[in-house]
Parts: structure tokens; sequence; C-alpha cells
């Protein structure tokens, strides 16, 4: 498969599993690392794990780089700004970058090892994201893939401003015979939302959808109107708790209140389930559904980009690919997370 999978439910692994197979990505590294990480909190034994694997890396020379997103300690939808440590990424061996979250987050999950190979998805560093949340992380070996990756990072690096980044051309590339598209938020944010819907507008068996909420008006129109045709198989898995936040917002707003019939209109008759994770909390466990997938036939988008209209506003990348073996599997993952849920609905 050109595109390595793995996939992550609650307590289905423990974290220092994870972080076994993040340090097995970071040892192939011989010249360099860059690290995009929205999150980055990982207490011993995995901190140990991951640390150790980027200390062994610079020892032999690499160049290790991770820029993060920097708490800006503002009200913002929910689930709020981490708060990553950078006094303890300083103690690594490497370069940092903060990227200040202001008012958009620096939301990638990316690694980018020697401009030949990736690691990325929906899976933030941390504790609670490797053992209590549902989640995808994505390998791919290709240099034109990863010069992208590369690419973005530079923006990042060079800017410390996500409104600057994302603007790298979602080329398509070939690897394994199946042809990958990168791309970038919010440089491509609404092109993204438009490219998702068409492709649910297109398909002619199937649509999956996983994302902790569906705000993105191209999908969640586009999704209303398949679910009224009926001629579809569709399904899905939110996050409920944070869709009655969401739903809630709406209605306080009058210019998204249209949305609510739209969204109860798709969960009522799509075959979406929900998961009712903990309400956010600084000390809480952050439990939430947390995997960004959609398949639409064969085609599948996966990555660290909610479906939302904040999603199109972070910097956020997902992996567009027609693999039709990588939709079976992301769409029998997304009907197993569903299946664990009740069915969704929008409150009140």
């Amino acid at each position: 498969m050109a595109i390595r999978l793995h996939t992550l439910t609650p307590r289905g692994q423990t974290p220092l599993d994870v972080a076994r197979e993040v340090a097995a990505f970071l040892a192939g590294a011989r010249r360099s690392l860059e690290l995009a990480l929205y999150d980055v909190r990982l207490p011993d034994p995995a901190g140990a794990v991951v640390a150790g694997a980027l200390r062994e890396a610079a020892a032999r020379g690499v160049s290790v780089r991770i820029a993060y997103n920097e708490d800006h300690g503002k009200d913002l939808p929910v689930p709020p700004p981490p708060r990553t440590r950078p006094d303890i990424l300083a103690e690594l061996p490497c370069e940092l970058a903060a990227i200040p979250g202001t008012p958009d987050l620096m939301h990638h999950k990316y690694a980018v090892r020697d401009g030949e190979a990736i690691l990325t998805g929906s899976t933030n560093w941390t504790e609670d994201s490797w053992s209590l949340q549902e989640n995808v992380m994505l390998t791919v070996d290709s240099s034109p893939l990863a010069a992208s990756f590369g690419a973005n990072f530079e923006e990042l690096w060079r800017t410390r401003d996500v409104e600057r980044t994302g603007r790298i051309e979602p080329e398509p590339v070939k690897i394994g015979g199946v042809e990958v598209r990168p791309w970038f938020t919010p440089g491509h944010g609404p092109e993204l939302s438009h490219r998702i819907a068409r492709a649910i507008g297109r398909a002619r068996e199937r649509v999956r959808v996983a994302s902790p909420v569906l705000t993105a008006a191209p999908v969640l129109s586009t999704l209303a109107q398949v679910v009224a045709d009926g001629r579809l198989d569709v399904a899905g898995v939110v996050d409920a708790t944070q869709v009655d936040q969401v739903v809630h917002q709406w209605r306080e707003n009058g210019q998204s209140a249209w949305k609510v019939p739209v969204f109860a209109a798709v969960l009522g008759r799509g075959g979406f389930a929900g998961k009712r994770s903990t309400p956010w909390g600084r000390d809480t466990p952050h439990d939430f559904m947390h995997a960004k997938v959609t398949v639409a036939d064969d085609v599948v988008f996966a990555g660290s980009f909610n479906l939302s209209h904040s999603g199109e506003q972070n910097a956020e990348n997902v992996l567009e690919a027609g693999d039709p073996a990588l939709a079976d599997r992301l769409a029998g993952f997304v009907d197993e997370v569903r299946a664990a849920y009740p069915v969704a609905s929008v409150p009140g």
C-alpha cells in the first residue's frame, strides 16, 4: 500500500505502543527532521521514548527543528488550544519555533524525514491522543510528497504567521500507482472544503465521514443533498459534546442559524453516531472523537483538517488519495467507531 495506515481507538493501544512507532519513524533520519506539532505533552515513559529518539538523531548529526502552536490564552471555539510546554521542548537538542495561534491555530501534526518520508494524520503527540481518542496516523515514503510538506514547514518557520501559510499547490504525486494530492490550509482552505464536497457529490456507492464537528458549509450542504436523495450508503461519526456546543453557538448567532436544520437532516437521516466525550477542561480526560476522515467511494481525505470553517482558516494538512484498499480500511474504521456510540442528533 502506498500509504501506510495506523488507526487508534480508546484503550486500543498504549501511549508507549504509539511512542515506539513514532520513534521508529524518527530513527530512520540521517539528515533532517522537521516537526510541525499542534500539541506536544508526553509524560514518561512515552515521552522518554520520543525524546530519546530525537536526542539520538541530533547526536548522529541530524538537523532537528520543531514548530509548535503557541497558546494565546484567549477564548476560542471548543476545544481550546493546548498548552504545549516550551520549557520541556527547550531541553531537547533542536531548534524551536513558536507559531502564535492568533487568531487561527497552527494545527498540524506531521513530521518530515530527510525530505523523503512523512508521518501525518489527526494524532496529536499527547498521552490522551494516543490512548483515549479515535485517531489516524499515516506514513508515506515519497520525495515529491515530502517536498510539499517541507515547503509548508518552511512557510511556518520563516513567517511565524498562520495566515501566510498553506499556499503550496496541491499537485498530484504518483506513489506506487496511487495518485496522492497534498492539501494545506489556510492558503487552500475553502478550496479543500469544496474539493471534499465535490467528491461526496460525485460518489455513487458510499460516503463515510469521521469529524469532531461538521460545520464547513460546502460539505454540510452536499451531505444534506446526498442524504435527501437516498441513493448512497452514507454514515459517519461526530463528537456529540462538541456538536452540542457548536449548535448552541449557531442558535446564538443569527447568521449561522440556517445550518441547524441542515445539520439535523444530515444526522437524522445519514446514519451518524455521536461520541459523548468529556467536556473540555485543563485537568479532564481529553477523550474526544478526534479522527478526521472522509471516504467517497474509493477516494480518501485524511489528515488534521476538521470539516469546519475554522479548519479552513487554521494551518492544516490533508492527504487526498485515490486508493481503493485504503478507502476500504478507513471506511471500515469509521464503521467500527460509529458502532461504539449511540445515534447522533441535534440538541433541542
